[in-house]
């Protein structure tokens, strides 16, 4: 895991200091996994799905899971589930922790409130700076018409 990712215990999976997501309601699948392995990968099941229900969850608050629905929902099955698949590792228990950390990234990026923007004014010498900038190009184009030769 990264140094970024929280300790995660036995029974939650921790997102944050503020949220841990049950592991009773994630539902892994696993099956056979493509790639590379030799005949290993032919009779082991190391890839890992792991579905998430959101609407149905009770680890978030109804705020937190109409950020999730709009935030992901390309991602969504139609009953609202997010879908994280890890097949890297030829282990499975490897691939789970992998499909874990990326289902906690996922939604730690997607509770993120961005900050609301305040409008600024430009400076005033920055409107001086824009208009000189603008009374050099007119000064420059001017120049290069005026010429008459005799």
């Amino acid at each position: 895991m990264s140094d970024s990712a929280p300790i995660a215990s036995k029974n939650l999976l921790n997102i944050n200091e503020s949220l841990s997501i049950p592991r009773s309601e994630l539902d892994v699948r696993v099956s056979r996994s493509s790639g590379a392995g030799g005949q290993h990968v032919n009779k082991t099941s190391s890839r890992v799905e792991i579905f998430w229900n959101i609407p149905a969850s009770r680890a978030l608050s109804e705020e937190e899971k109409a950020r999730l629905l709009e935030r992901l929902a390309s991602k969504l099955t139609t009953e609202g589930s997010v879908r994280i698949v890890a097949s890297d590792m030829r282990s499975q228990s490897r691939n789970r922790d992998l499909a874990e950390e990326r289902l906690a990234e996922l939604v730690r990026r997607a509770l993120v409130v961005p900050k609301k923007r305040r409008p600024t004014r430009p400076t005033r010498a920055s409107k001086e700076a824009r208009l000189e900038g603008k009374k050099r190009q007119s000064h420059k184009k001017r120049e290069r018409g005026n010429k008459s030769f005799e």
